[in-house]
């Protein structure tokens, strides 16, 4: 009995060797974040290698919709992991394991919702997108297929987020590996010699999800997690949830967002290039999509570090935390930048070897990535905001890109410099957004080191097993 305890009571991330907690939660985090990535662009090869440029803009159109709904999970899984990790910083497995309860509970909601918005209304949805008489039935039939699968795409992204909350990144990866190898395994079989184009594509994404879920699932319900699932924790509790989703909401603002933004450019895209342009900045922004993952694993790997050490008020760690992370983030985006500036046709050509497809999509991405290496630090600053609770930094990093930066930009260079100005809309955001969240960091960094220095206690390692803050203090951090 005394072993299983002390079990119990031991978590991964009371440690004051945070270098290699990073490294412990992001590697992980990297894998499930490529493979995630992945599977969610092996669709985009299949169909560019068999069924063509039309597809590829019909999957385009769709993305941002794809976007928003996993949003939705962000939301619970961010907010949710936020609030785990700084419970259990503070010793309330209990509130962790009720805040956990409230997530599933959210999951299912926000799932049956997306269907009930999206799929009765999908024309009309992706006419507001820009989708051309051409490229409206391939983006329908995939539309609707993922929106149908809504459920286990929200519930996937969220309990991944949730499972890394406790210290546990190594079950996300496996889960997002089991999804990938599926897909490409359903994708290869759905198009190639069943001959069922963009609708293959959608069948093999929402059914990779789902067996990503049942596996995400099973780890809670075979009572293999550090936190517990009980069936009264899925009542809602409203103070939980206003603390959720005081947090999360800034993700999915961020994706809401970031789908706004994307609404926008693709009808820029069409306006000055046509189908062919959407179908080269489909291409890229897959590319995006891996070229941002140091910056997202460094960033989720540091959040419960920072969200433990932070209530814990061990700031000294969470200041080392937060120095890694930037650093990391910042070497790695740089390598990434290099890679996909100076060699961009060869990635391209995974997609499509149509010559003047692979041409326009080099030309726009040594535009689109003249700023990578500094997002780095722009992703993981967003996740250091919501590690420590602050909900209006982190719903401002949330909306200033897309909404404040980007959508003027591309609206204004367009004007001036048609497609052209498209791309270079990309760069231009990304150096505002940096100057703005280096803005909001430095008060926060200076609050870590006065804090430090102002701790008393001599010893800062490890919170032993059986002490934690008292009651009025634990509940301030759901408040």
């Amino acid at each position: 009995m005394t072993n299983s305890r002390q079990n119990r009571n031991h978590n991964v991330l009371n440690t004051d060797r945070i270098g290699w907690l990073l490294l412990k939660l992001a590697t992980p985090a990297f894998f499930a974040m490529f493979v995630q990535t992945l599977y969610n662009v092996i669709n985009t090869i299949f169909v560019g290698h068999y069924v063509g440029p039309l597809g590829i803009a019909g999957l385009s159109i769709v993305f941002p919709l794809q976007m928003l709904i996993m949003g939705l999970g962000m939301m619970v899984g961010v907010g949710g992991a936020s609030l785990i990790s700084r419970l259990l910083g503070t010793g309330d497995v209990a509130g962790a394991e009720r805040t956990l309860g409230n997530s599933f509970s959210v999951s299912i909601v926000l799932s049956i919702l997306a269907v009930i918005i999206i799929l009765p209304f999908v024309d009309f949805w992706l006419r507001l997108i820009g989708a051309s008489d051409a490229v409206l039935p391939y983006a329908r039939d995939y539309l609707s297929i993922i929106t149908i699968g809504a459920f286990s795409g929200i519930f996937t992204m969220a309990l991944l987020t949730l499972a890394r909350a406790e210290g546990n990144a190594q079950v996300g990866m496996v889960a997002m590996i089991l999804g990938a190898a599926l897909s490409i395994i359903l994708c290869a079989v759905f198009i190639i010699p069943m001959k069922m184009g963009v609708t293959g594509a959608a069948l093999a994404t929402v059914i990779s999800q789902i067996v990503s879920m049942i596996y995400l699932l099973s780890y809670y319900l075979t009572k293999s997690s550090y936190l517990k699932i009980h069936t009264s924790n899925l009542a809602p509790d409203f103070k939980i949830l206003k603390g959720m989703f005081s947090i999360g909401i800034a993700s999915f603002v961020q994706s809401a967002a970031g789908s706004l933004s994307a609404m926008v450019l693709i009808n820029m895209v069409v306006t000055y290039g046509g189908d062919y342009a959407l179908s080269a900045f489909g291409i890229v922004q897959r590319l995006l999509m891996f070229a941002i993952i140091p910056g997202i694993v460094i960033g989720q790997g540091a959040q419960p570090i920072l969200g433990f050490n932070y209530a814990a008020r061990r700031y000294h760690l969470a200041l080392k935390a937060l120095t890694m992370a930037a650093i990391s983030a910042t070497l790695l985006s740089t390598v990434v930048f290099l890679v996909l500036y100076l060699t961009p046709e060869p990635l391209i050509k995974i997609f499509s070897n149509d010559p003047q497809l692979v041409d326009m999509g080099a030309y726009a991405a040594k535009r689109m990535f003249l700023a990578l290496p500094l997002v780095g630090i722009v992703m993981v600053s967003s996740q250091v905001f919501q590690a420590i609770g602050k909900a209006v930094q982190a719903f401002t990093t949330a909306i200033v890109r897309p909404i404040v930066f980007l959508i003027p930009l591309v609206l204004t260079m367009s004007h001036y410099w048609q497609l052209n100005g498209v791309w270079l809309s990309f760069p231009s955001a990304d150096m505002l957004t940096f100057v703005l969240v280096v803005l909001l960091l430095i008060p926060i960094i200076r609050g870590f080191k006065k804090a430090a220095t102002a701790e008393k206690q001599e010893d800062t390692g490890p919170i032993p097993a059986n002490q934690s803050l008292n009651p009025v203090e634990s509940s301030r951090i759901i408040k």
